[in-house]
Protein backbone atom coordinates (compact mmCIF):
# COMPACT_ATOMS: atom_id res chain seq x y z
CA UNK A 1 0.00 0.00 0.00
CA UNK A 2 1.47 3.55 -0.84
CA UNK A 3 -0.73 6.01 0.60
CA UNK A 4 -1.52 6.24 4.24
CA UNK A 5 -5.13 7.86 3.66
CA UNK A 6 -8.34 6.26 5.67
CA UNK A 7 -9.98 3.34 4.12
CA UNK A 8 -13.19 1.99 4.73
CA UNK A 9 -14.54 -1.47 5.48
CA UNK A 10 -16.42 -2.45 2.91
CA UNK A 11 -19.53 -1.50 0.33
CA UNK A 12 -22.39 -4.50 0.46
CA UNK A 13 -25.01 -4.69 -2.41
CA UNK A 14 -28.45 -7.07 -2.74
CA UNK A 15 -31.00 -7.62 -4.78
CA UNK A 16 -34.48 -10.03 -4.08
CA UNK A 17 -36.32 -11.02 -7.52
CA UNK A 18 -34.82 -10.03 -10.37
CA UNK A 19 -33.56 -12.34 -12.98
CA UNK A 20 -30.40 -10.26 -13.99
CA UNK A 21 -29.82 -10.49 -9.85
CA UNK A 22 -25.93 -11.57 -10.33
CA UNK A 23 -25.25 -8.95 -13.20
CA UNK A 24 -27.48 -6.17 -11.12
CA UNK A 25 -25.08 -7.24 -8.00
CA UNK A 26 -21.79 -6.69 -10.13
CA UNK A 27 -23.06 -3.23 -11.64
CA UNK A 28 -23.78 -2.32 -7.34
CA UNK A 29 -20.36 -3.30 -6.85
CA UNK A 30 -18.62 -1.41 -9.24
CA UNK A 31 -20.57 1.63 -7.85
CA UNK A 32 -19.19 0.89 -4.31
CA UNK A 33 -15.82 -0.15 -5.84
CA UNK A 34 -14.38 3.10 -3.69
CA UNK A 35 -15.03 0.91 -0.55
CA UNK A 36 -12.89 -1.92 -1.05
CA UNK A 37 -10.28 -2.90 -3.16
CA UNK A 38 -9.01 -6.26 -1.91
CA UNK A 39 -11.46 -8.63 -2.47
CA UNK A 40 -15.07 -8.99 -4.07
CA UNK A 41 -17.72 -12.00 -4.21
CA UNK A 42 -21.31 -12.37 -5.12
CA UNK A 43 -23.69 -15.23 -3.44
CA UNK A 44 -26.97 -15.79 -5.59
CA UNK A 45 -29.78 -18.00 -4.45
CA UNK A 46 -31.62 -20.25 -7.08
CA UNK A 47 -34.05 -22.67 -6.80
CA UNK A 48 -32.98 -23.82 -3.12
CA UNK A 49 -29.49 -23.22 -3.19
CA UNK A 50 -27.01 -20.70 -2.38
CA UNK A 51 -23.73 -20.43 -4.91
CA UNK A 52 -20.47 -17.96 -3.88
CA UNK A 53 -18.12 -16.53 -6.09
CA UNK A 54 -15.28 -14.58 -4.29
CA UNK A 55 -12.08 -13.37 -5.56
CA UNK A 56 -9.26 -11.05 -4.95
CA UNK A 57 -9.23 -8.25 -6.54
CA UNK A 58 -11.31 -5.60 -8.31
CA UNK A 59 -14.46 -6.27 -9.29
CA UNK A 60 -13.60 -6.23 -12.95
CA UNK A 61 -10.28 -8.48 -12.08
CA UNK A 62 -12.41 -11.36 -10.33
CA UNK A 63 -15.58 -11.33 -12.49
CA UNK A 64 -13.47 -11.18 -15.38
CA UNK A 65 -14.88 -13.49 -17.73
CA UNK A 66 -18.83 -13.47 -18.62
CA UNK A 67 -19.36 -16.94 -18.14
CA UNK A 68 -18.96 -16.46 -14.37
CA UNK A 69 -21.71 -14.13 -13.84
CA UNK A 70 -23.73 -16.32 -16.13
CA UNK A 71 -23.50 -19.36 -13.91
CA UNK A 72 -24.60 -17.48 -10.84
CA UNK A 73 -28.17 -18.06 -11.84
CA UNK A 74 -30.91 -16.62 -9.19
CA UNK A 75 -33.12 -13.53 -8.46
CA UNK A 76 -31.88 -13.08 -5.29
CA UNK A 77 -27.97 -11.86 -4.45
CA UNK A 78 -25.49 -10.15 -2.07
CA UNK A 79 -22.31 -8.54 -3.16
CA UNK A 80 -19.59 -7.92 -1.48
CA UNK A 81 -16.45 -5.21 -1.58
CA UNK A 82 -13.49 -5.79 1.24
CA UNK A 83 -11.10 -3.47 2.49
CA UNK A 84 -9.80 -5.16 5.69
CA UNK A 85 -9.77 -3.10 8.97
CA UNK A 86 -10.41 -6.19 11.00
CA UNK A 87 -8.82 -10.03 9.82
CA UNK A 88 -5.78 -10.10 7.19
CA UNK A 89 -5.79 -9.28 3.54
CA UNK A 90 -6.59 -13.10 2.21
CA UNK A 91 -8.87 -14.89 -0.14
CA UNK A 92 -9.99 -16.91 3.13
CA UNK A 93 -11.34 -13.24 4.64
CA UNK A 94 -13.00 -12.53 0.99
CA UNK A 95 -16.85 -12.69 1.27
CA UNK A 96 -19.79 -13.54 1.47
CA UNK A 97 -19.52 -16.14 3.80
CA UNK A 98 -21.67 -19.34 3.56
CA UNK A 99 -22.85 -21.51 6.10
CA UNK A 100 -25.08 -24.51 6.17
CA UNK A 101 -26.85 -24.66 9.61
CA UNK A 102 -30.12 -26.71 11.06
CA UNK A 103 -32.07 -23.28 8.75
CA UNK A 104 -30.15 -24.42 5.96
CA UNK A 105 -28.00 -22.26 3.86
CA UNK A 106 -26.96 -18.56 4.70
CA UNK A 107 -24.59 -16.03 3.48
CA UNK A 108 -23.64 -12.97 4.81
CA UNK A 109 -21.74 -9.77 3.99
CA UNK A 110 -20.76 -7.53 6.09
CA UNK A 111 -19.50 -3.43 6.37
CA UNK A 112 -18.40 -2.09 9.86
CA UNK A 113 -16.10 -3.37 12.46
CA UNK A 114 -17.31 -5.20 15.80
CA UNK A 115 -15.84 -4.40 19.38
CA UNK A 116 -17.09 -7.81 20.93
CA UNK A 117 -14.97 -10.19 18.62
CA UNK A 118 -12.70 -11.15 20.45
CA UNK A 119 -14.09 -12.64 23.42
CA UNK A 120 -17.26 -14.12 21.18
CA UNK A 121 -14.06 -15.71 19.59
CA UNK A 122 -12.52 -17.05 22.45
CA UNK A 123 -15.46 -18.30 24.21
CA UNK A 124 -16.83 -20.23 20.83
CA UNK A 125 -13.70 -21.60 20.47
CA UNK A 126 -13.56 -22.74 23.90
CA UNK A 127 -16.63 -24.35 22.99
CA UNK A 128 -15.17 -26.38 20.23
CA UNK A 129 -16.15 -24.05 17.09
CA UNK A 130 -13.89 -24.03 14.27
CA UNK A 131 -13.23 -21.00 12.46
CA UNK A 132 -12.24 -21.07 8.68
CA UNK A 133 -11.48 -17.24 8.61
CA UNK A 134 -10.64 -13.82 10.85
CA UNK A 135 -13.62 -11.81 9.74
CA UNK A 136 -16.32 -10.43 12.19
CA UNK A 137 -18.54 -11.64 9.29
CA UNK A 138 -17.96 -15.51 10.76
CA UNK A 139 -17.96 -14.52 14.07
CA UNK A 140 -21.83 -13.47 13.37
CA UNK A 141 -22.65 -16.86 10.79
CA UNK A 142 -21.89 -18.44 13.99
CA UNK A 143 -24.29 -16.56 16.61
CA UNK A 144 -26.51 -17.39 13.65
CA UNK A 145 -26.04 -21.05 13.28
CA UNK A 146 -25.57 -21.55 17.74
CA UNK A 147 -28.94 -19.70 18.34
CA UNK A 148 -31.54 -21.76 20.11
CA UNK A 149 -34.39 -19.62 18.73
CA UNK A 150 -36.73 -21.18 16.12
CA UNK A 151 -36.67 -19.83 12.31
CA UNK A 152 -34.34 -17.59 10.14
CA UNK A 153 -35.58 -13.79 11.57
CA UNK A 154 -35.42 -15.23 15.15
CA UNK A 155 -32.21 -16.49 14.77
CA UNK A 156 -30.24 -13.65 13.05
CA UNK A 157 -32.07 -11.23 15.71
CA UNK A 158 -30.88 -13.37 18.89
CA UNK A 159 -27.18 -13.40 16.64
CA UNK A 160 -27.33 -9.28 16.67
CA UNK A 161 -28.55 -8.82 20.05
CA UNK A 162 -24.55 -10.05 20.74
CA UNK A 163 -22.49 -8.23 19.01
CA UNK A 164 -21.25 -4.91 19.74
CA UNK A 165 -20.25 -1.95 17.28
CA UNK A 166 -20.61 -1.08 13.70
CA UNK A 167 -22.93 -3.28 11.25
CA UNK A 168 -24.46 -2.50 8.28
CA UNK A 169 -24.88 -6.33 7.11
CA UNK A 170 -26.60 -8.06 4.53
CA UNK A 171 -27.71 -11.86 4.53
CA UNK A 172 -29.01 -14.16 1.64
CA UNK A 173 -31.27 -17.47 2.12
CA UNK A 174 -33.13 -19.79 -0.05
CA UNK A 175 -35.86 -17.77 -0.42
CA UNK A 176 -34.93 -13.86 1.62
CA UNK A 177 -32.97 -11.15 1.54
CA UNK A 178 -32.22 -9.37 5.31
CA UNK A 179 -30.93 -6.54 5.81
CA UNK A 180 -29.97 -4.82 9.23
CA UNK A 181 -27.85 -1.88 10.83
CA UNK A 182 -26.77 -1.33 14.25
CA UNK A 183 -28.55 0.39 16.85
CA UNK A 184 -26.13 3.17 16.29
CA UNK A 185 -26.42 3.59 12.73
CA UNK A 186 -22.72 3.69 12.37
CA UNK A 187 -22.59 2.79 8.49
CA UNK A 188 -25.05 3.35 6.16
CA UNK A 189 -27.38 1.12 4.33
CA UNK A 190 -30.71 1.86 2.06
CA UNK A 191 -33.20 0.46 0.56
CA UNK A 192 -34.36 0.49 -2.91
CA UNK A 193 -36.60 -0.55 -5.84
CA UNK A 194 -37.30 -0.98 -9.28
CA UNK A 195 -40.65 -2.58 -10.40
CA UNK A 196 -41.10 -5.68 -8.67
CA UNK A 197 -37.25 -5.99 -8.02
CA UNK A 198 -35.57 -4.45 -4.42
CA UNK A 199 -32.50 -4.05 -3.66
CA UNK A 200 -30.05 -2.77 -0.98
CA UNK A 201 -27.17 -0.94 -0.57
CA UNK A 202 -23.93 0.92 1.30
CA UNK A 203 -24.88 3.98 -1.03
CA UNK A 204 -27.54 5.21 -3.44
CA UNK A 205 -24.87 5.66 -6.34
CA UNK A 206 -25.30 2.02 -6.62
CA UNK A 207 -29.34 2.10 -7.32
CA UNK A 208 -28.56 4.26 -9.80
CA UNK A 209 -26.55 2.38 -11.60
CA UNK A 210 -28.69 -0.50 -11.15
CA UNK A 211 -31.92 2.03 -12.20
CA UNK A 212 -33.69 1.28 -9.01
CA UNK A 213 -34.82 4.49 -7.04
CA UNK A 214 -34.01 4.74 -3.10
CA UNK A 215 -37.17 4.20 -1.03
CA UNK A 216 -35.52 5.40 2.30
CA UNK A 217 -33.05 4.21 4.92
CA UNK A 218 -32.99 1.25 6.77
CA UNK A 219 -33.19 2.45 10.18
CA UNK A 220 -30.69 2.41 13.41
CA UNK A 221 -31.19 -0.80 14.62
CA UNK A 222 -33.77 -2.13 12.43
CA UNK A 223 -33.84 -5.23 10.41
CA UNK A 224 -35.85 -5.73 7.41
CA UNK A 225 -36.41 -9.05 5.74
CA UNK A 226 -37.59 -9.24 1.80
CA UNK A 227 -39.47 -11.80 0.54
CA UNK A 228 -42.59 -13.00 -1.27
CA UNK A 229 -44.50 -11.50 1.51
CA UNK A 230 -43.30 -7.90 0.41
CA UNK A 231 -40.75 -5.83 3.34
CA UNK A 232 -40.87 -6.64 6.92
CA UNK A 233 -39.57 -4.63 10.00
CA UNK A 234 -38.07 -5.71 13.38
CA UNK A 235 -36.32 -4.61 15.44
CA UNK A 236 -32.78 -5.51 16.92
CA UNK A 237 -32.91 -6.67 20.51
CA UNK A 238 -30.44 -4.28 22.72
CA UNK A 239 -29.88 -4.13 26.42
CA UNK A 240 -29.31 -0.36 26.70
CA UNK A 241 -32.84 1.70 27.80
CA UNK A 242 -31.71 4.69 24.83
CA UNK A 243 -29.27 4.38 22.21
CA UNK A 244 -28.90 7.71 20.40
CA UNK A 245 -27.80 7.35 16.61
CA UNK A 246 -23.70 7.97 15.85
CA UNK A 247 -23.70 8.35 12.09
CA UNK A 248 -19.93 8.33 11.00
CA UNK A 249 -19.05 11.54 10.27
CA UNK A 250 -16.46 10.42 7.86
CA UNK A 251 -19.05 9.14 5.25
CA UNK A 252 -19.64 12.25 4.52
CA UNK A 253 -16.09 13.94 4.76
CA UNK A 254 -14.30 11.30 2.60
CA UNK A 255 -15.76 7.24 1.87
CA UNK A 256 -18.96 7.73 0.14
CA UNK A 257 -19.28 9.19 -3.41
CA UNK A 258 -20.17 12.54 -4.06
CA UNK A 259 -22.91 12.01 -6.42
CA UNK A 260 -24.89 9.22 -3.16
CA UNK A 261 -27.35 10.71 -0.24
CA UNK A 262 -26.61 8.61 3.42
CA UNK A 263 -27.55 9.73 6.58
CA UNK A 264 -30.43 11.80 4.15
CA UNK A 265 -28.23 14.09 2.47
CA UNK A 266 -26.13 14.37 -0.80
CA UNK A 267 -22.77 14.23 0.04
CA UNK A 268 -21.85 16.21 -2.52
CA UNK A 269 -23.78 19.35 -0.51
CA UNK A 270 -22.74 18.25 2.59
CA UNK A 271 -18.84 18.61 1.28
CA UNK A 272 -19.05 21.57 0.24
CA UNK A 273 -20.45 23.38 2.88
CA UNK A 274 -17.58 21.72 5.02
CA UNK A 275 -15.67 23.81 2.53
CA UNK A 276 -17.35 26.87 2.85
CA UNK A 277 -17.28 26.58 6.48
CA UNK A 278 -13.28 25.77 6.06
CA UNK A 279 -13.25 29.06 4.40
CA UNK A 280 -15.49 31.52 6.76
CA UNK A 281 -12.59 29.77 9.62
CA UNK A 282 -9.53 29.94 7.97
CA UNK A 283 -9.65 32.06 5.09
CA UNK A 284 -6.09 33.10 3.19
CA UNK A 285 -6.52 36.63 2.14
CA UNK A 286 -4.70 37.31 -1.04
CA UNK A 287 -4.94 33.74 -2.12
CA UNK A 288 -4.75 33.89 -6.23
CA UNK A 289 -6.22 29.95 -6.33
CA UNK A 290 -7.35 26.90 -4.94
CA UNK A 291 -7.12 23.46 -5.69
CA UNK A 292 -7.98 19.81 -3.90
CA UNK A 293 -6.45 16.88 -3.43
CA UNK A 294 -8.15 14.97 -6.15
CA UNK A 295 -10.81 13.19 -5.87
CA UNK A 296 -12.18 13.20 -2.27
CA UNK A 297 -11.56 16.66 -1.73
CA UNK A 298 -12.51 18.01 -4.84
CA UNK A 299 -16.15 18.56 -3.52
CA UNK A 300 -14.89 20.82 -0.54
CA UNK A 301 -12.38 22.83 -2.64
CA UNK A 302 -14.86 23.79 -4.82
CA UNK A 303 -17.02 25.23 -1.67
CA UNK A 304 -14.00 27.01 -0.33
CA UNK A 305 -13.75 28.74 -3.59
CA UNK A 306 -17.48 29.58 -3.90
CA UNK A 307 -17.09 31.03 0.00
CA UNK A 308 -14.29 33.03 -0.40
CA UNK A 309 -14.20 34.12 -4.02
CA UNK A 310 -10.81 33.11 -4.80
CA UNK A 311 -10.78 31.21 -8.14
CA UNK A 312 -11.06 27.08 -8.31
CA UNK A 313 -8.64 25.33 -10.73
CA UNK A 314 -6.93 21.79 -11.51
CA UNK A 315 -3.50 22.03 -9.61
CA UNK A 316 -2.82 18.61 -9.30
CA UNK A 317 -4.60 15.64 -11.91
CA UNK A 318 -4.56 12.21 -10.64
CA UNK A 319 -3.72 8.62 -12.36
CA UNK A 320 -6.88 6.76 -11.92
CA UNK A 321 -5.09 3.65 -13.28
CA UNK A 322 -2.79 3.23 -10.17
CA UNK A 323 -3.93 0.24 -8.20
CA UNK A 324 -3.43 -0.01 -4.01
CA UNK A 325 0.24 -1.84 -5.08
CA UNK A 326 2.46 -1.43 -7.60
CA UNK A 327 6.04 -2.33 -8.52
CA UNK A 328 8.62 -0.11 -7.36
CA UNK A 329 11.49 1.13 -9.53
CA UNK A 330 14.67 -0.05 -8.74
CA UNK A 331 16.02 3.48 -7.66
CA UNK A 332 15.70 4.69 -4.05
CA UNK A 333 12.63 7.81 -4.95
CA UNK A 334 11.00 8.59 -1.73
CA UNK A 335 8.40 10.16 -3.03
CA UNK A 336 7.43 7.88 -6.34
CA UNK A 337 4.53 6.70 -4.49
CA UNK A 338 3.22 9.84 -4.98
CA UNK A 339 4.57 10.96 -7.87
CA UNK A 340 2.74 7.92 -9.72
CA UNK A 341 -0.79 8.82 -8.46
CA UNK A 342 -0.66 12.81 -8.35
CA UNK A 343 0.74 15.39 -10.86
CA UNK A 344 0.51 19.10 -10.88
CA UNK A 345 -0.16 21.47 -13.83
CA UNK A 346 2.85 23.62 -13.69
CA UNK A 347 1.39 26.37 -15.22
CA UNK A 348 -1.96 26.48 -12.80
CA UNK A 349 0.67 26.97 -10.05
CA UNK A 350 4.04 28.68 -10.83
CA UNK A 351 4.37 32.08 -9.03
CA UNK A 352 0.85 31.79 -7.37
CA UNK A 353 -0.66 32.19 -4.06
CA UNK A 354 -1.93 28.71 -3.31
CA UNK A 355 -4.66 27.14 -1.10
CA UNK A 356 -4.48 23.45 -1.35
CA UNK A 357 -7.63 21.51 0.54
CA UNK A 358 -7.88 18.16 1.93
CA UNK A 359 -10.46 15.98 3.56
CA UNK A 360 -8.25 14.66 6.15
CA UNK A 361 -4.36 14.42 7.56
CA UNK A 362 -3.42 10.69 9.02
CA UNK A 363 0.39 10.17 9.77
CA UNK A 364 1.16 13.13 7.22
CA UNK A 365 3.78 11.23 5.70
CA UNK A 366 1.61 11.22 2.18
CA UNK A 367 0.64 15.24 2.50
CA UNK A 368 4.46 15.54 3.31
CA UNK A 369 4.90 14.43 -0.17
CA UNK A 370 2.21 16.07 -1.87
CA UNK A 371 3.07 19.33 -0.66
CA UNK A 372 6.41 18.48 -1.94
CA UNK A 373 5.35 17.56 -5.27
CA UNK A 374 3.94 20.73 -5.56
CA UNK A 375 6.73 22.92 -4.61
CA UNK A 376 8.06 21.30 -7.90
CA UNK A 377 6.05 23.22 -9.90
CA UNK A 378 6.90 26.63 -8.21
CA UNK A 379 4.29 28.48 -6.17
CA UNK A 380 4.93 31.72 -4.39
CA UNK A 381 2.92 30.34 -1.54
CA UNK A 382 1.08 27.29 0.04
CA UNK A 383 -1.47 27.27 2.45
CA UNK A 384 -3.06 23.82 3.53
CA UNK A 385 -6.53 23.81 4.55
CA UNK A 386 -8.42 20.69 5.91
CA UNK A 387 -11.71 20.12 5.99
CA UNK A 388 -12.08 18.10 8.87
CA UNK A 389 -10.35 18.99 12.54
CA UNK A 390 -7.54 16.79 13.80
CA UNK A 391 -7.53 13.07 14.06
CA UNK A 392 -6.04 12.55 17.40
CA UNK A 393 -7.55 8.96 18.10
CA UNK A 394 -7.80 5.52 16.40
CA UNK A 395 -11.50 4.65 14.87
CA UNK A 396 -12.75 0.84 15.62
CA UNK A 397 -15.94 1.00 13.61
CA UNK A 398 -15.05 0.32 10.56
CA UNK A 399 -12.24 2.41 9.41
CA UNK A 400 -8.67 1.20 8.90
CA UNK A 401 -6.66 3.86 11.36
CA UNK A 402 -3.04 3.84 12.43
CA UNK A 403 -2.73 3.61 16.32
CA UNK A 404 -3.10 6.80 18.23
CA UNK A 405 1.34 7.07 18.35
CA UNK A 406 1.09 7.18 14.72
CA UNK A 407 -1.62 9.88 14.21
CA UNK A 408 0.32 12.88 13.61
CA UNK A 409 -2.59 15.14 15.25
CA UNK A 410 -2.55 13.22 18.66
CA UNK A 411 1.56 14.28 19.51
CA UNK A 412 1.72 17.17 17.96
CA UNK A 413 0.43 20.86 17.79
CA UNK A 414 -0.63 22.55 14.42
CA UNK A 415 2.05 24.74 14.41
CA UNK A 416 4.47 21.80 14.61
CA UNK A 417 2.52 20.24 11.29
CA UNK A 418 2.69 23.07 9.69
CA UNK A 419 6.50 22.76 10.19
CA UNK A 420 6.73 19.04 9.36
CA UNK A 421 4.88 19.75 5.85
CA UNK A 422 7.30 22.96 5.51
CA UNK A 423 3.65 25.56 3.88
CA UNK A 424 3.16 28.89 4.60
CA UNK A 425 -0.30 28.12 7.07
CA UNK A 426 -2.00 25.33 7.87
CA UNK A 427 -5.99 25.36 8.70
CA UNK A 428 -8.06 22.27 10.17
CA UNK A 429 -11.98 22.56 10.45
CA UNK A 430 -13.33 23.44 13.98
CA UNK A 431 -15.31 20.23 15.52
CA UNK A 432 -17.95 22.83 15.94
CA UNK A 433 -17.84 23.78 12.60
CA UNK A 434 -18.13 20.72 10.92
CA UNK A 435 -20.98 19.52 13.02
CA UNK A 436 -22.79 22.79 12.07
CA UNK A 437 -23.01 21.29 8.69
CA UNK A 438 -24.14 18.16 9.42
CA UNK A 439 -28.13 17.21 8.82
CA UNK A 440 -28.46 16.48 12.92
CA UNK A 441 -25.08 17.11 14.52
CA UNK A 442 -25.65 15.05 17.77
CA UNK A 443 -25.94 12.42 15.43
CA UNK A 444 -23.03 11.96 14.46
CA UNK A 445 -19.38 10.37 15.94
CA UNK A 446 -16.97 11.99 16.34
CA UNK A 447 -14.67 9.78 18.42
CA UNK A 448 -11.52 10.25 15.94
CA UNK A 449 -11.51 13.66 16.99
CA UNK A 450 -12.46 13.75 20.08
CA UNK A 451 -12.02 10.25 22.04
CA UNK A 452 -15.37 9.99 23.07
CA UNK A 453 -16.68 6.80 22.04
CA UNK A 454 -20.44 5.75 21.22
CA UNK A 455 -19.71 2.04 22.13
CA UNK A 456 -17.44 1.33 25.43
CA UNK A 457 -14.31 -0.77 23.98
CA UNK A 458 -13.85 -4.63 24.87
CA UNK A 459 -10.61 -5.27 26.21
Amino acid sequence: MFDDSLHEACGIFGVYNNPQASHLTYLGLYALQHRGQESCGIAVSNEGTVNVYKGMGLVGQVFKRQQILENLKGPHAIGHNRYSTSGTSTLENAQPVLINCRAGQIAGAHNGNLINTNALRKRMVDDGSIFMSTTDTEVIMHLIARSKRDGVDSMILDALSGVMGAYSILFLTENALYGARDPRGIRPLLLGKQGDSWFLSSETCAFDLAGAETIREVQPGEMVKIDASGVTSFTIPVFESVVRPSHCVFEFIYFSRPDSFVFGKNVDRVRRKLGRKLAQEHPVPGADIVIGVPDSATTAALGFSEESGVEFDIGLIRNHYVGRTFIHPTQDDRDFSVRIKFNTVKGVLKGKKVVVVDDSIVRGTTMKKIIRLIKTAEPAELHLRISSPPITCPCFYGIDMPTKNDLVASKHSIEEIRNYLEVDSLGYLSIEGMLSVMPIPEDFCTACFTGDYPVQLCH
